[in-house]
């Protein structure tokens, strides 16, 4: 492939593709239905100028057909008078618009068929051009409608890549980090509370333990252990019946807990 084959294809190519990217559809279909106006009116101007022609040529043929009848009258006329070489004057002269009369019916009968074609291109052409009208308004809506569903999708594209939307995607992440950061400190809080309160039944436990001993001991005070070296006290029989009867308190006091 040559180079300037090369450079031409590519030139050619660079330039549909500016013509694409410039194209209107709205426009493009206003100019196209404007064109096929145009090309009504110059078809039916054609359309005129056959029919004008053919009308033409069929007063021409009718006059021929005319001037044959009357040389043939006048050959008639010649001849009675016994002019019998006016007469065959008259015949041929005759004869010449007789053969005049014959190609223009031949050229009216071709023409009337070019007429016919052309009078039915004209309807066709009618129709189209009524029906790319009624089509026109539609097909600028939709084009109207999809190019705004292209600017759309086109907008939230570039969102997704906006400095606007990353900014938003960071400030939401932030609230959610803080919203994390709030609900763990009101846990560590609750946590905190409940080993307070822990505590606090702890002492009231230990409270109630003294409590419970001292009771039991009769209020009396923890007993103390002897020295070493100290002479042991001098101890006196126990009862038994006292000590049954402490035994018998003792029970009761265990009883009710």
């Amino acid at each position: 492939m040559g180079f300037f084959d090369r450079l031409s294809r590519l030139l050619r190519a660079n330039l549909n593709d500016l013509v694409s990217k410039a194209e209107d559809p709205g426009k493009i279909l206003d100019q196209s239905v404007a064109d096929m106006q145009a090309d009504l009116v110059k078809l039916r101007q054609a359309v005129a100028t056959a029919i004008a022609s053919q009308k033409r040529l069929q007063n021409q043929a009718e006059q021929a057909e005319s001037q044959a009848n009357t040389w043939y009258e006048r050959a008639e006329l010649a001849l009675k008078k016994g002019e019998e070489e006016l007469a065959r004057d008259s015949l041929s002269r005759r004869k010449t618009y007789q053969d005049t009369a014959t190609a223009l019916n031949s050229q009216i009968s071709s023409q009337a068929g070019q007429v016919d074609t052309l009078k039915r291109s004209l309807t066709a052409l009618e129709g189209k051009i009524a029906e790319a009208k009624t089509k026109k308004d539609m097909l600028k809506a939709r084009a109207q409608a999809a190019e705004a569903q292209e600017q759309l999708q086109s907008a939230v594209g570039n969102l997704s890549t906006n400095s606007s939307m990353a900014a938003f995607d960071q400030m939401e992440e932030k609230v959610l980090g803080m919203e994390a950061r709030s609900q763990a400190a009101a846990e560590l809080a609750g946590a905190d509370l409940e080993s307070q309160f822990a505590s606090l039944e702890g002492s009231n436990v230990d409270e109630e333990l003294e409590a419970l001993k001292t009771r039991l001991s009769g209020g009396s005070s923890p007993i103390q252990l002897p020295a070493p070296d100290a002479p042991l006290p001098q101890l006196e029989p126990v009862k038994v019946a006292e000590v049954n009867a402490e035994l018998e308190e003792l029970k009761r006091s265990i009883d009710k807990l």
